[in-house]
């Protein structure tokens, strides 16, 4: 299979003969501890038994089971309604590193489960050890997402899913390169016919990853159960950050609702450099100039495990985050005026992490999701 593009983005099927043999790449250039071991061998026997029992017409829809805090309402696109055929499928795919050119990277590469689907490194490494221009977003709770990257170029999860493979800096391949691989995969043949009732195509690989990424969600939190009314689920000092975090610290000006996001975008001054902007942020999207420097405000959900921290990860520590806010972030031209110097003390800057830290509670993914917190 191959695609065609109707309109700008659109992938459609079509079919094709390979004139040449394929090779075949094996899953598992990322396996290289016993957990993520383990992880890659239940996605295989998933993919295997939802196979056959698609074959014997076996299909039915899905929802992931929504963790405490969030909202129980997740927006599923109606032209890619969520089944375990389609979440097997791209599960498997996410840890494969079939998708990259030189089969060294995949998905889980960056987006590693035991990192809250982050890489712990400045901005994002890509074939041949290639240097990203971002640090690499936390996919929990995507499912709620409006828009994807920090400058928010990404519509849909679907669109996300497809530019990290064309991406020269990333996966550094196309397509086509990975549709005539999977193609030439049996296993991956069969996984496609169960989801899709066709064989592989770029737009059918996007939408099964983008089926996968939605079951990533994060919950449960000890803020959660404070809210839900148990009030020894916060400590002391994590109920003081709380209101720091509420009232003289302005957060919920951005960081607002059940993914602690208003999905907009915001200039804080951390691209300005020397008098210029060393990063457009969403202006490159937009092409609006009060959008110089303004990037996608992201979820505070597992905060505690993704750092570093901003676009392009300057900021080490929560306390550095809390540090940089408390300055009233970094003058520029268009600087977003919620942010002011916040003259927090000590204590309240300590409290107002520890209630950041409260935020991490219990990520989970798949078909039949287990605790990944280490």
């Amino acid at each position: 299979m191959a695609f065609r593009q109707e309109n700008a983005g659109d992938m459609v099927c079509t079919s094709m003969r390979h004139s040449r043999k394929e090779k075949l790449f094996s899953p598992g250039g990322i396996v290289n501890t016993p957990m993520r071991a383990a992880l890659f061998l239940a996605v295989t026997a998933t993919s295997w038994a939802l196979a056959s029992a698609a074959q014997e017409g076996f299909s039915r829809p899905f929802r992931p089971t929504v963790p405490e805090g969030l909202d129980t309402y997740m927006p599923v696109p109606e032209e890619n309604e969520l089944t375990p055929e389609k979440v097997a499928l791209g599960r498997r795919l996410f840890f494969d590193p079939i998708l990259s050119r030189d089969a060294t990277l995949a998905c889980a590469t960056c987006h590693d489960p035991l990192r809250a689907f982050t890489d712990g490194r400045e901005v994002a490494r890509g074939i041949g050890g290639r240097r990203g221009k971002r640090n690499v977003p936390t996919l929990v709770n995507r499912a709620y997402g409006q828009s994807h990257f920090f400058d928010g170029r990404a519509a849909t999860l679907e669109r996300q899913a497809l530019e990290p493979i064309t991406n020269r800096d990333e996966f550094d391949t196309t397509a086509e390169e990975v549709v005539a691989r999977l193609a030439a995969h049996p296993e991956y043949s069969a996984m496609f016919r169960a989801a899709f009732a066709r064989g592989p195509c770029a737009e059918d690989l996007a939408r099964a990853v983008a089926s996968y990424t939605r079951t990533i969600l994060s919950g449960g939190s000890p803020f959660d159960r404070y809210t839900s009314g148990e009030a020894q689920a916060l400590n002391e000092q994590e109920r003081e950050g709380l209101q720091v975090f509420r009232g003289k610290g302005n957060c919920t000006a951005c960081h607002i609702g059940p993914a602690f996001s208003d999905e907009r975008f915001h200039n804080t001054g951390v691209s300005w450099s020397n008098g210029r902007f060393t990063d457009a942020g969403r202006a490159a999207v937009s092409g609006a100039p009060k959008d110089r420097g303004a990037f996608k405000t992201p979820t505070l959900r597992e905060v505690a495990r993704t750092a570093p921290y901003m676009h392009q990860g300057s900021l080490a520590t929560l306390e550095d985050v809390i540090e940089f806010y408390n300055r009233g972030a970094k003058p520029n031209p268009y600087l977003d005026p919620e942010l002011q110097p916040l003259n927090l003390t000590t204590e309240e800057k300590k409290a107002l992490a520890a209630f950041l830290r409260a935020l991490s509670g219990r990520v989970t993914e798949g078909l039949e999701p287990g605790n990944l917190k280490p």
